[in-house]
């Protein structure tokens, strides 16, 4: 069974302007429960993202105030993008190569999804259970 980026993305994902502050960007994330925000144009095209680390290490450690703070000043502006239609192998190889945690997916130019490094772990564990398990069915005894 071969696992495509369109199979594992999560179509819900946060975006935000640029000029939106670091607290509520924050806010929100605390409450959905997100490591991350994408910033998006003002046609909605992605232009950036900001991460955990992004507001740890640009704001807390150095004792920013976040209120003050636009997601422009933080965001890591290369993104990295897969297509759809790529292999979960491929997806994995090109967020080890870029080192980064997540990708978006397209497909024909429009943003699907998110892929996060901790989905592909999950269903990467379920594939090789689910393999390990037909390994021990085809080693049992036939009567």
């Amino acid at each position: 069974m071969v696992l495509y980026a369109k199979d594992i993305l999560e179509p819900e994902f946060l975006s935000m302007r640029p000029q939106t502050s670091l607290l509520e960007a924050a806010k929100l994330m605390a409450d959905r429960h997100h490591g991350f925000v994408i910033v998006t144009s003002p046609e909605g095209r992605p232009i950036g993202i900001v991460t955990e680390w992004d507001i740890l290490a640009k704001v807390v450690a150095v004792a920013r105030n976040p209120g003050q703070v636009p997601l422009e000043e933080l965001m890591t502006r290369s993104l990295v993008y897969v297509d759809a239609n790529e292999g979960i192998d491929r997806v994995a190889e090109i967020m080890a190569d870029k080192g980064v945690r997540r990708v978006l997916v397209e497909k024909d130019g429009k943003v699907l999804g998110v892929i996060r490094a901790q989905t592909i772990v999950r269903r990467m564990r379920d594939y090789i259970d689910s393999v390990s398990a037909q390994i021990a069915r085809a080693q049992l005894p036939l009567f």
